[in-house]
């Protein structure tokens, strides 16, 4: 049976305002009422003017200004109260929009396929989840909100100095179609500035992150002024394209003011004039320079929008790239097998596999069986796939061909969660996780009790560091585990393993970094669990290969031969040969 997995092409990007709804709408509300707030705080502001010329009309006719004066108090301190509440309410949500992000980002990241992680760069991921989301902030407040309740303000401006008069503006309008001709040109160009600005942000965090990743080989190869080279290359890059952005964002901005001192100079000249001539009088000309003062804010506030929509835009573009990458479906966390669980059978029909289309394959017609309980171990030289077995038992990866099935069934009809809750999986490096040694052990079960922590660390002979440790089972064990010698994380991720309690366990090159007391320990550890567990081992010492019941030997993607060590050596040249230079050197 055939379970080869092409991954559907991605449709069309959506484009960037759809994008953004779709972040903004479980807020629509409080984004709904920040808008209204800030609507208020406009209408407030466009009362004034009509209470000045108010107030210079009873100037002019001897008339009380205490009236008009304290209704001018009563809208600025209203106009003020109202702007800090809308403020707030905006605020808060645009908060709330990036947590959204962040949070939907993340936990698609984690679902990520490890052939989608092996494409991409994880500080390049990692610049998505935090600079990226963070522009969302913006966006949601000066992009969204700012062009409805800026422009609704606009537009009631302009009824407001409509009604004051006509012909001023005519004239205001005019100044201002020519500013809007002159920001198209330069809208566009903030777009590319800037997506080439976040991509350049992406690129210093997964050159730090690969540095940081491997700090002590740069060290150790004196490399570090050549790495800090193509850090700050990367940052450079990030600058220039920042500059360029705030460049035109900058130019964006003073056209729009440069517009309105325009127009506040040739309206003053021609209603200077009509005023002059009598067709309005001075009140009414105040009134409407009120107004061409007040309609720089809306202006300033659409502009500012449009400027920063398409900040936005790159960095929207950038976080659905993420959530397009090929993922694991969601689904819900998987029960550990039972204690005394049966354990697995496992079988390989005809496997071919490649990592990329552009690479070679690594198995070629790969076929084995393994009954449930006991040792079963891989050998043969670097490079024969042995390791790739592991992978694509957990599905890291899926065949291009041939089937693989556990208990019978193939594991393209297993359930993720399910399938990997019965396997227990030590990686080669044995990697080790920031936090405490208790966090690293029970980061497969972490419903453990005590009892069954106990029994895991005295197996892996794991107690006598414990005791040693200032904190016990709290210590931190630093990033990624650097506080623990080689051999020490191997236990640690040994223990792991078991205390999943798997009916399948994978240990790759579990052992290769003990010493000879500690791997013997193991050893017999690892035989007494393979009486009730089945057992896979990748191995390149004599002494754990000899104690298996079946040994699988690999070459260039290939199985050749399969049997115990006494018939392998008799039958098969290359086990032979590996048993006599690679597994003796190890095993004297």
């Amino acid at each position: 049976m055939s379970i080869a997995v092409t991954e559907a092409e991605p449709g069309p990007v959506p484009p960037a305002w759809r994008l953004l709804l779709g972040y903004v709408r479980p807020h629509r509300w409080s984004l709904l009422a920040g808008a209204i707030l800030a609507l208020a705080t406009g209408g407030t502001g466009l009362l004034l003017p009509l209470v000045a010329r108010g107030l210079i009309d009873d100037l002019a006719h001897d008339r009380s200004i205490t009236p008009a004066l304290l209704g001018m108090s009563g809208l600025v301190v209203a106009n003020a109260a109202v702007g800090a509440l809308g403020s707030y309410v905006l605020r808060r949500t645009a908060e709330s929009v990036v947590l959204g992000a962040r949070r939907a980002l993340s936990s698609y990241l984690l679902r990520l396929r490890i052939s989608a992680v092996d494409r991409t760069e994880p500080g390049d991921l990692m610049a998505r989840i935090t600079s990226d989301t963070t522009l969302l902030r913006e966006v949601t407040t000066d992009s969204l909100v700012g062009l409805g309740t800026g422009g609704l303000t606009l537009v009631a401006t302009v009824v407001m100095m409509g009604l004051v008069d006509a012909v001023l503006l005519g004239v205001t309008l005019g100044v201002i179609l020519a500013a809007g001709l002159v920001l198209g040109l330069i809208v566009p160009r903030i777009n590319r500035a800037s997506r080439q600005a976040q991509d350049a942000v992406g690129a210093m965090g997964a050159s730090l992150e690969r540095v940081l990743g491997a700090l002590r080989t740069v060290k150790a190869s004196g490399a570090e002024h050549r790495e800090e080279e193509a850090v700050h290359t990367a940052a450079e890059e990030s600058w220039r394209q920042s500059v360029r952005a705030a460049k035109w964002a900058a130019a964006a901005g003073n056209t729009a003011g440069l517009a309105m001192q325009i127009a506040f100079i040739t309206v003053l000249a021609v209603g200077g004039a009509r005023v002059a001539t009598g067709a309005v009088d001075v009140g009414t000309l105040v009134a409407f320079l009120l107004y061409v003062f007040y309609l720089m804010s809306p202006i300033q506030q659409v502009v500012g929008a449009v400027t920063q929509y398409q900040t936005g835009a790159a960095a929207l573009a950038r976080i659905q790239e993420a959530l397009r990458l090929p993922a694991e479906p969601p689904s819900k966390q998987a029960e550990l097998p039972a204690p005394g669980a049966q354990p697995a059978t496992l079988s390989f029909e005809d496997v071919r596999f490649r990592y990329a289309e552009d690479l070679p394959h690594v198995h070629h017609g790969v076929t084995f069986a393994v009954p449930a309980r006991g040792m079963t171990a891989f050998v043969g030289p670097s490079g024969a796939g042995k390791t790739t077995v592991f992978s694509l038992i957990e599905r890291f990866y899926d065949p291009e061909s041939g089937s693989i099935s556990l208990d019978g069934r193939d594991v393209a009809e297993w359930e993720l969660p399910l399938l990997r809750a019965a396997i227990g999986y030590v990686e080669q490096d044995a990697p080790v996780l920031s936090g405490s040694l208790r966090d690293n052990l029970l980061l497969g079960n972490p419903g453990a009790d005590d009892a069954e922590v106990q029994r895991v660390l005295k197996t892996t002979r794991l107690d006598g560091l414990v005791e040693r440790l200032p904190r016990g089972l709290d210590t931190l064990v630093g990033h990624r585990g650097t506080k623990l010698s080689g051999g020490e994380r191997q236990r640690v991720a040994i223990g792991r393993a078991l205390l999943r309690r798997p009916r399948l366990l994978l240990l790759d090159e579990a052992t290769s970094q003990l010493d000879a007391v500690n791997e013997a320990a193991l050893r017999d550890t690892v035989a007494d669990v393979a009486r009730s567990t089945t057992v896979l081992v990748v191995a390149h010492r004599l002494s754990t290969v000899t104690m298996a019941d079946r040994i699988v030997v690999m070459d260039a993607g290939r199985v050749r031969a399969v049997g115990t060590h006494r018939e392998l050596i008799a039958a098969d040249p290359l086990y032979a040969e590996l048993a006599a230079t690679q597994f003796l050197a190890t095993a004297d």
